[in-house]
């Protein structure tokens, strides 16, 4: 089981009605999508060709890639089209809402990863 580091990333009204941004942790930069009743959040490069995710277009619990209409699924992170012979996935995030506040959930790794980098870059 995946043990996680929860961070505060923005008000909840800062990302409008399906929509996306795009955020920095941990050295990753994140997609999170607002889908009316949930956020979702994947990683914000799209496995095509690395496109901004967050720019895309929501559809459904999906997004489409601005660059080449890749169909990203924001729930599970895998490619929807094309179908055909790809098995590229995405990381996802868990995400939550307390108090009106968008909380990101990141693997415990990747933040002692991100920490390590950060002490190296200090000394």
């Amino acid at each position: 089981m995946t043990e996680y580091r929860w961070v505060r990333i923005a008000s909840s009204d800062s990302i409008p009605l399906r929509e996306g941004r795009a955020v920095h942790v941990a050295d990753r930069e994140i997609a999170l999508f607002n889908l009316g009743d949930r956020f979702l959040a994947v990683d914000n490069a799209c496995p095509h060709r690395g496109g901004p995710l967050a720019d895309g277009i929501v559809a459904g619990a999906s997004v489409v890639c601005p660059l080449h209409a890749w169909k990203i699924g924001l729930e599970t992170g895998s490619v929807e089209r094309p179908a055909a012979g790809c098995s590229s996935s995405l990381a996802t995030y868990p995400v939550r809402v307390e108090g009106g506040t968008i909380v990101l959930g990141l693997p415990i790794d990747l933040v002692v990863v991100a920490a390590q980098r950060s002490e190296g870059a200090a000394a």
